[in-house]
């Protein structure tokens, strides 16, 4: 395999949405000029970059509709953000937050390259926002109906942190005293919710989530 070869797979791909031509085409030519990126007008892509005045939506339906045909994490410029929408955007897969007038060159080729490597980029007021309204939403939502930010229950977490540290089928049942025909019908009904391959994605996806 050539160096160029390498080159030419670390290239990340990133789609330019804007309202306008001219917003459009300068971003497009800034990343398009970076040697590891190169922008696409559209089919799979790493990144999506949306410029939009507000949170409109029509914005909205646009991060939603990229969410799902695309599946990337976007990166988002806009002139103003409320805090209110903060959630929603983060719900589109919105990674990466710069607002319109400090979003220079720079700062967005390396918000784009930041989305691409699973980052994310969000200034210290709007982040401290998010955490607050994950923290209402869990206490005042999911909290009362068992349920964690996670998708997982109070009892599937625990049968999750068992599995983590080795014990079998058996070995949880002694330990939550539950029997063993229940155990099992705990890990099937949370890996067909959250369409988990077999018990060690299920612990994976625990451990990402943060919740063992």
């Amino acid at each position: 395999m050539t160096v160029d070869t390498v080159k030419k797979k670390n290239v990340v791909k990133a789609l330019v949405r804007a309202p306008d031509p001219l917003t459009s085409n300068a971003i497009s030519n800034h990343l398009g000029a970076a040697p590891d990126i190169t922008v696409v007008p559209g089919g799979p892509v790493d990144v999506a970059v949306v410029v939009a005045e507000r949170m409109t939506v029509e914005v909205t339906s646009l991060l939603r509709g990229i969410k799902s045909a695309l599946r990337a994490p976007v990166v988002l410029i806009p002139s103003e953000i409320d805090r209110a929408d903060l959630f929603t955007a983060v719900e589109c897969n919105v990674v990466a937050v710069l607002p319109r007038a400090a979003a220079t060159s720079d700062r967005i080729e390396r918000a784009v390259l930041t989305a691409a490597s699973g980052g994310g980029v969000l200034p210290s007021e709007l982040l401290g926002e998010l955490l607050r309204q994950v923290e209402r939403m869990q206490r005042e939502v999911l909290s009362p109906h068992g349920l964690h930010t996670s998708g997982l229950t109070p009892r599937e977490i625990s049968v999750l942190r068992l599995m983590s540290e080795g014990l079998d089928t058996a070995e949880i049942a002694v330990e939550m005293c539950l029997s063993e025909r229940a155990v099992k019908r705990i890990i099937f009904g949370m890996t067909q919710r959250l369409n988990l391959r077999n018990r060690p994605h299920a612990v994976a996806y625990a451990l990402r989530s943060g919740v063992i």
